[in-house]
């Protein structure tokens, strides 16, 4: 992974140690979620940070230092996943629960500047550095200051620990502890979930889904990316993003008028262009599932995210009804995105092996909004813009274990789009042309719906000349 050191203007004041003292330890399997992250990790190397999470939480009122201090602490007693190290073991992935410990606090002033702004970058200077995911606890917090007050909290998060629904859990309950509120005890942590997916009902529910993923690999192509070599960029995987209101208004609109998702529609469209590009009518896209409609999983801090399949045919149709099929195709792979990680690994190599090769189906949709819409979007605006929105480089690294990502960002005002690709397979220019495709398309789409023949010409695409399928290039693995 390529990183670059940020550089804030805070201060530093000094560190705090916070001892704490849960009111349970132990060990156990991981979870699912654990190990879907673990993979992940371990196939990119464990010293490369990339699945580490940034993360601030802004302070409002006039609580003091200790009152943000004794709020951090409760949350690590409160929820196990903040205190637990994870190792890979003879008999598998375990997690260890620590019961009592110590979390460090880094404090900064602002110095004049926002505070806000500054916590971000002390947030990803946090999320930078690798953790010893068997002895570290996988978090790392720093409070800054104006003046005297607490202004935010930045922290540096393993995804071991957390995913994006645990923060929205975290953030609730610490702004409730700041300002005293009780709050009752959390019923449900990681090691009470493992405990329930090594037991009948979680085996029996895993293997349901791992058979609907088997129906869906013995569909659509061996390899959606037979597509000719070329020179990579280096680093060789580029994150390019979009932001554009335009599009988040298109698609809210059209997703009214279909009576379907915000998501479903954006999947639509990301799989259209990328059928455009690969040539391929047939094709299978994991979609990044958070599991949490499962209502105790629901209230759990911890990691519960897995990679749910979707196949889609698209011979022959309209976007309109491309949308209406990933709705119905998306609520099942959400559906049976609950299953044993290492049960997945070997049903694909056996499906692999029975199909003549190895399956690669590195294309992801990921739905980052914490609310699955845009509630501060503003009304209006024009329905085309005066030109189309600009595309900007986010990031580089030189190992991502996926081939191309579409994925949404958390911003509530506008649409944050982005599109991480592998530069030796589908080179940035094309890259930048999906993406501003995909606001081309949605905006066409509240005027007329698109015939999918249409669809290269209107969002200046064309499919990339396919080869016949082979070892897959160093850098890369599918998942």
């Amino acid at each position: 992974m390529t990183t670059a050191t940020t550089v804030t203007t805070a201060t530093w004041r000094r560190a705090v140690t916070l001892r704490f003292t849960g009111s349970r330890g132990g060990q156990g399997p991981a979870t699912w979620g654990q190990r879907a992250i673990w993979r992940l990790i371990h196939r990119l190397g464990e010293a490369d940070p990339f699945y580490n999470i940034p993360w601030t939480l802004p302070i409002a009122g006039r609580a003091g230092l200790g009152t943000v201090l004794d709020a951090l602490r409760t949350l690590v007693e409160r929820h196990e996943a903040l205190r637990t190290t994870c190792e890979q073991t003879p008999a598998g992935l375990v997690q260890r629960v620590a019961r009592t410990g110590e979390l460090t606090v880094g404090v900064f002033d602002a110095s004049g500047a926002r505070p806000l702004t500054e916590a971000k970058r002390i947030a990803a200077d946090l999320a930078a550095k690798t953790f010893d995911y068997g002895v570290d606890l996988p978090v790392r917090c720093a409070v800054v200051l104006e003046g005297d007050r607490p202004r935010a909290i930045a922290f540096g998060l393993s995804h071991l620990a957390v995913d994006g629904w645990a923060l929205d859990l975290i953030a609730g309950e610490c702004r409730a502890l700041i300002f005293g509120d009780d709050l009752p005890e959390p019923s449900w942590q990681p090691l009470d979930q493992a405990a329930f997916e090594q037991g009948p009902r979680g085996a029996a529910r895993g293997e349901r889904s791992l058979r609907h993923w088997e129906s869906l690999l013995r569909q659509g192509p061996l390899n959606l990316f037979d597509l000719p070599r070329v020179i990579p960029e280096e680093p060789r995987f580029v994150r390019l993003g979009m932001e554009s209101a335009a599009a988040a208004r298109a698609a809210r609109t059209l997703a009214e008028r279909w009576s379907i998702s915000t998501a479903s529609v954006l999947t639509a469209a990301s799989v259209t262009l990328l059928a455009t590009v690969t040539g391929h009518s047939d094709l299978n896209m994991q979609l990044v599932v958070s599991n949490r409609h499962i209502p105790r999983i629901g209230r759990m801090v911890g990691t519960a995210v897995q990679d749910g399949l979707v196949f889609f045919r698209l011979g022959g149709t309209t976007f309109g009804e491309v949308a209406r099929r990933t709705h119905r195709q998306a609520l099942l792979g959400c559906r049976n995105a609950y299953y044993d990680p290492v049960a997945w690994d070997a049903l694909r190599r056996r499906v692999g092996r029975e199909r003549g090769g190895a399956l690669d189906i590195s294309a992801y949709f990921n739905d980052t909004r914490p609310t699955g819409d845009w509630p501060d979007l503003p009304e209006g605006g024009p329905a085309v813009p005066a030109a189309p929105a600009r595309t900007f480089v986010v990031g580089a690294w030189r190992r991502v274990d996926a081939t191309v990502v579409f994925s949404t960002g958390p911003a509530t005002h506008t649409g944050q789009f982005y599109l991480v690709t592998d530069t030796a397979c589908v080179p940035r220019a094309t890259a930048e042309a999906m993406l501003r495709g995909l606001e081309t398309l949605l905006i066409r789409a509240v005027i007329q719906d698109v015939p999918l023949e249409e669809v290269a010409a209107l969002c200046g695409l064309g499919p990339l000349r396919r080869r016949p399928a082979a070892p897959l290039a160093a850098g890369k693995e599918t998942r």
